[in-house]
């Protein structure tokens, strides 16, 4: 089974060991993009233009930084969630990354019909120029495109990548902060594409907003700050906990549990870590959050050193679908400005149940 980076996933790395002939094809390709004479194609992929009145904006990244000259019309998102905080903007990517596997046929893409950007997308279907798993992204596709803005932020773009990517349009990186890839708050990585975008004062207040539901929903539970709690998921028939700094860790201490940070030490700099029988105690803590879907879940239920954990065995944890149902473990594994709300909410309701 092939998890997502919203759950787990083949990461893609040494971008620069893929050259290849596609990569001789960019250059030619480039100058499309990056041409300001160009004008967006007038159908429903264009992407609504930003406020003219906040640019130029500059925004300091990993590899740098890159200024924006004006309002972004056609945006290609590198990163694996990166769509969505676009989205919560008003503008329609031209170009985004598959998260989730789209069953073969099935139209629309099911990246584009999450319950908290369904309506966004309308009837706009992007390019996918990457999909979970891939090696990289697709630099012909990206260029094609014509974007005028690539935004590489919850991604694991590495220097390699980002030079290419940016030969075809300005792109802006993860946050300069960031150590490893995945492990900045949601907060920053929000504000990084606001300000990109433009938007740094309206993606603030979203932030705010976002924030101040997570501090309602610590007032309510007090219970929740004496408790211990981890995220997990079946992942190669491992136990596989994600770590304090993962957006799902930070959501469930985000609602006020301790979170289980002995987790990080394992996991050595990626998001999460597959652990050994021997381990199995990181995982026996006061309450766990599983996210799979059934098939998953109901093989995590039946490897017997998890049945045997405390928290199992007192009825402790919340079973949350990932791409299945209601799709909660989704909302929670994206941790965006449109899937918080419902991430939240049901985080709690499955915590305090």
């Amino acid at each position: 089974m092939l998890l997502h980076r919203t759950t787990l996933m083949k990461p893609w790395r040494r971008l620069a060991a893929t050259v290849s002939a596609a990569t001789l094809a960019v250059g030619l390709l480039a100058g499309c993009g990056s041409d300001s004479s160009d004008e967006p194609s007038d159908d429903n992929n264009t992407a609504a233009a930003a406020d003219a009145g906040a640019f130029p904006v500059t925004v300091e990244h990993a590899f740098g930084s890159t200024t924006v000259k004006k309002a972004p019309e056609r945006v290609v998102t590198v990163g694996y969630t990166d769509d969505q905080t676009v989205l919560a903007f008003g503008i329609k990517p031209v170009g985004m990354v598959d998260q989730y596997p789209n069953p073969p046929g099935q139209s629309p893409d099911i990246n584009t019909q999450w319950p908290w950007v369904k309506d966004k997308w309308g009837d706009t279907k992007p390019e996918v120029i990457m999909k979970n798993g891939d090696s990289g992204p697709n630099y012909e596709k990206i260029a094609a495109l014509r974007p005028d803005l690539i935004i590489a932020v919850y991604s694991e773009v590495d220097q390699a990548a980002y030079d290419k990517l940016s030969k075809i349009a300005p792109t802006v990186g993860r946050t300069k902060a960031e150590k490893e890839p995945f492990s900045a708050p949601w907060q920053d990585n929000a504000l990084q594409i606001a300000t990109a975008l433009g938007k740094a004062d309206e993606g603030e207040k979203m932030i705010a907003d976002v924030q101040g539901q997570l501090d309602a929903a610590k007032k309510a539970h007090p219970e929740f700050a004496d408790k211990t709690a981890v995220v997990l998921s079946w992942y190669e028939n491992s136990v596989a906990p994600f770590t304090s700094t993962d957006v799902r860790g930070r959501l469930v201490s985000g609602i006020g549990f301790k979170y289980q940070t002995e987790i990080d030490k394992v996991a050595d700099g990626s998001f999460y870590t597959k652990l050994s029988p021997e381990r199995i105690d990181l995982v026996d803590v006061d309450h766990i959050f599983v996210i799979n879907d059934k098939a998953d879940t109901e093989a995590l239920k039946k490897f017997k050193l998890f049945a045997n954990l405390d928290a199992v065995k007192k009825g402790n944890v919340s079973y949350l679908l990932d791409s299945e149902g209601p799709a909660i473990g989704a909302a929670i594994s994206q941790g965006t400005l449109p899937s918080m709300p419902y991430a939240i909410d049901e985080l709690v309701k499955s915590a305090a149940g």
